[in-house]
């Protein structure tokens, strides 16, 4: 389980149907709404 970078909720990467790529590292995430807020800054929120 990873924490979605969003919201905070624990997400299963083997079954997230929302990922995103970022500076090599892949972030997973609980619904669309979070992926997209992501993409548009990933900067913002990538650790």
């Amino acid at each position: 389980m990873v924490k979605d970078p969003i919201c905070g909720m624990m997400v299963d990467e083997k079954t997230a149907k929302w990922v995103s790529d970022y500076n090599g590292k892949k972030y997973y995430f609980c619904n669309e709404g979070c992926k997209l807020t992501f993409d548009k800054n990933p900067k913002r929120f990538a650790k």
